[in-house]
C-alpha cells in the first residue's frame, strides 16, 4: 500500500498524523456500542449497584467519559478534539449482557468517532475490572462505530 491510498501513510510508507488544517469546522457526531457478557447472577448484582467493588456501571460511564477526552493521548494518530459533549450508558438485560452507548460530539475540522470507540473500550474494561472478582469468564465481545455524522459523510451502521 502506498502513502497515496492511505491518509496516514506519507509518500515512503511512514506514519503520521493527517493534515486536517484545511477542512472547514463542521458539528461531528459519533456513536458507538460495546457489548460484555457475563452471568445472569453477575448482570443482576451489576443491575442492582450491589457488585462488591460498588457501582459498576456508574463507573464505567466516569471512565469511558474520561477516555473520550484522552483518546489524542491513547490513539497515537488521533487528533485532540475539544469535545462538546460525551454520553456513556449502560443498560443491563436478565441474560448477563451489559451494553454500552457511548457518543461524542464536536464542532471540529476532523470527527469524533475514536473517542465514541475509545469510551466504549474503557466503559467496557471498566466493567470487567469490577466484577472480576465475581467472575472470570466476563468477555468484552464487540466495540463498534454504530454512526457518525459531519465531515464529507454521514455513516450508519446497517441493522
Amino acid at each position: 500500500m502506498s502513502g497515496d491510498s492511505l491518509s496516514h501513510l506519507d509518500p515512503t510508507g511512514r506514519a503520521g498524523m493527517v493534515g486536517v488544517g484545511a477542512k472547514e469546522d463542521s458539528d461531528r457526531r459519533a456513536r458507538a456500542r460495546g457489548v460484555v457478557r457475563m452471568s445472569a447472577e453477575t448482570a443482576r448484582l451489576v443491575a442492582d449497584g450491589n457488585a462488591p467493588k460498588g457501582d459498576v456501571l456508574g463507573t464505567a460511564r466516569i471512565a469511558g467519559i474520561q477516555a473520550a477526552k484522552r483518546t489524542s493521548d491513547l490513539i497515537p494518530l488521533a487528533h485532540p478534539l475539544p469535545l462538546t459533549f460525551v454520553d456513556v450508558q449502560g443498560d443491563v438485560d436478565a441474560a448477563g449482557t451489559v451494553t454500552i452507548i457511548a457518543e461524542a460530539r464536536t464542532t471540529a475540522k476532523t470527527g469524533v468517532e475514536m473517542e465514541a470507540l475509545t469510551a466504549c473500550a474503557v466503559a467496557a474494561l471498566t466493567v470487567y475490572d469490577m466484577v472480576k472478582g465475581v467472575e472470570r469468564g466476563v468477555t468484552i465481545q464487540e466495540v463498534t462505530l454504530l454512526e457518525k455524522t459531519g465531515g464529507k459523510s454521514d455513516w450508519r451502521r446497517d441493522a
